[in-house]
């Protein structure tokens, strides 16, 4: 005999299942502050050990080790000359761009060695951060130079080559190089998939002023179709959409800071457990759902049976603790092992002292600074003596000079690999290149240092906003939708690189005969946008 629906007690009065969930709510509550806590200690502990154990390094034995980190430090004797080359005019503006740049390969290096070895006294999480902070320190001296020459378009322009080439050149040289080593790389999984999510917001803030613009663009230029430029370009829509890109800046800002603290306060070991709980309970067949995403009735009854008939909980139902437990003691000594074999690592590699490091970094920023000036002064002739468009300019050709030093490393080992395994012999076990670093570097320079860009320009009078040129917006969005599906399943391989890399060339050709949006750039001008226009107006005419 059926027993109706309405019939069947749905309460089981288990204190033991009362306790239970309590402890379980009462432990989800406190995740936030176990996993800072479990981090805060770690670092002290970590730092306390460091300390005690590090070898100790004398002042020559530090500048010796940074001098001979790697060959590519050997164009550190062209800075002197690109300094010479600027003072002394008769060289030609050629020259000094030429010199310059060379110049920013090596000290790009520095930054990167500089910061893994100021990794190990820092820990694992603020270590990483410094490191994707040192490597996006180079763009943003450019880019903050470029700013106080108001040189807003070329901006705009460099900020896009630099979220493109740490998209796709980067990981992509660094999946192919890896992948011919190793037939798959691994991604960190959690780390992946806040990515997507933090990249496209970023490219997000860009696209809301910039598509705002141009619906109200076309109205007005429907109404306005004799004149060469529309009427909505006026000073009154550039404030407009510079208190829009402010506003945007600083929500970007507190998105980004909170962003890093997740990533640094968040328990793997939970993130672990909790995988494993939603595993389970999607394996369970009185939790399984039908395709209409309710529970199977049958099945809902027969549980709702036994429950009242049963006056003692089948705890056999209920998510297995102690096996839990144990996975999560396997999961906490496996990371514990490789956090110890990365230490060992690090001590390996460690070739200065902390505070010779300290001092090693800020000697740099003050070349680096100096360096990118004379290039940004030199920037203007060598385009129009070489007749380079502006966007090729910003987008292909200055970022490209934070990824030549490693771009040259990843080459000349990939070329190695091949001769190894044409000769074979055996290829040495290649490091964990495959991290999505470069991506890091994406999301630091479009929440960071793109919003910080925008309310610099605000504090010393320049009008530097998120409207970006239509062409730049579509470049953004196609490489945030091939990355996404490149790194979904948190693993790469060459071929995947190949592709990256590819679609790196199909942008660089594009932008070769791209000559840039004249609105976008009257948008940007250093001054009144009525003059601009009419500027613009007069030279249509003539």
């Amino acid at each position: 005999m059926a027993i109706p629906l309405s019939e069947v007690s749905t309460e089981v009065p288990t204190p033991d299942i009362e306790k239970g969930a309590t402890k379980v709510a009462t432990q989800e509550k406190r995740l936030f502050y176990r996993g800072h806590n479990h981090r805060v200690k770690r670092f002290m502990a970590a730092v306390k050990n460091r300390n005690g154990a590090r070898p100790q390094f004398k002042w020559r034995e530090s500048f010796y080790g940074a001098i001979t980190s790697s060959g590519i430090n050997i164009l550190l004797l062209v800075i002197p000359l690109a300094w010479v080359s600027h003072f002394h005019h008769a060289w030609g503006h050629k020259v000094t761009f030429a010199l310059c740049f060379l110049s920013i390969i090596p000290l790009e290096r520095m930054f990167d060695w500089g910061g893994e070895q100021m990794a190990y006294y820092l820990g694992e999480e603020l270590g990483d951060l410094l490191i994707v902070t040192l490597n996006n320190a180079v763009e943003a001296t450019l880019a903050i130079i470029l700013l106080a020459h108001c040189e807003l378009r070329l901006l705009q322009s460099t900020i896009v080559g630099v979220i493109v080439l740490h998209l796709l050149l980067v990981p992509g040289t660094s999946f192919l190089t890896g992948g011919m080593q190793s037939w798959q790389q691994e991604l960190t999984e959690h780390t992946t998939e806040l990515n997507h999510s933090l990249l496209m917001l970023g490219v997000m803030a860009i696209m809301l002023p910039t598509a705002l613009f141009a619906a109200l663009d076309r109205g007005a230029s429907a109404s306005n179709a004799g004149e060469p430029f529309s009427s909505l370009i006026n000073d009154q829509t550039r404030d407009q959409i510079l208190q829009i890109s402010r506003g945007l800046s600083v929500i970007l800002l507190v998105v980004y800071i909170c962003s890093r603290v997740f990533i640094h306060t968040s328990d793997p070991d939970c993130e672990e457990d909790n995988k494993r709980k939603r595993q389970t309970t999607s394996d369970n067949p009185e939790t399984r759902r039908d395709s209409y995403g309710s529970l199977d009735r049958a099945e809902t009854m027969t549980s709702q049976r036994k429950a009242s008939s049963s006056p003692v909980p089948d705890m056999a139902r209920l998510p297995a603790e102690d096996e839990t437990e144990a996975h999560a003691a396997h999961i906490k000594g496996k990371k514990a092992l490789a956090w110890e074999k990365k230490e060992k690592e690090l001590l390996e590699e460690l070739r200065m002292g902390p505070g010779a490091g300290f001092i090693l970094l800020v000697v740099t920023v003050g070349v680096m600074a100096a360096t990118a000036e004379f290039l940004v002064e030199s920037i203007e002739f060598v385009r129009e003596e070489g007749n380079i468009e502006e966007e090729w300019f910003g987008l292909i050709l200055l970022p490209i000079v934070s990824f030549a030093g490693d771009g040259t490393v990843a080459i000349v080992r990939f070329i190695e690999s091949i001769l190894m395994h044409l000769l074979g012999r055996k290829l040495r076990e290649p490091k964990e290149i495959a991290q999505a670093r470069a991506i890091d570097l994406s999301i630091q320079f479009v929440l960071w240092w793109m919003p910080l860009l925008v309310l610099l320009g605000w504090w010393i009078g320049k009008p530097m906003h998120l409207m970006f040129d239509y062409f730049e917006l579509a470049l953004l969005l196609g490489s945030c939708f091939l990355v996404n599906y490149v790194t979904a399943d948190s693993q790469t391989n060459w071929v995947e690189g190949l592709i990256m890399m590819a679609f790196y060339l199909m942008i660089a050709i594009c932008a070769w005969f791209y000559v840039g949006q004249p609105e976008s750039a009257i948008m940007l001008t250093c001054g009144s946008v009525a003059q601009a226009v009419a500027g613009g107006a007069a030279e249509g005419s003539g």
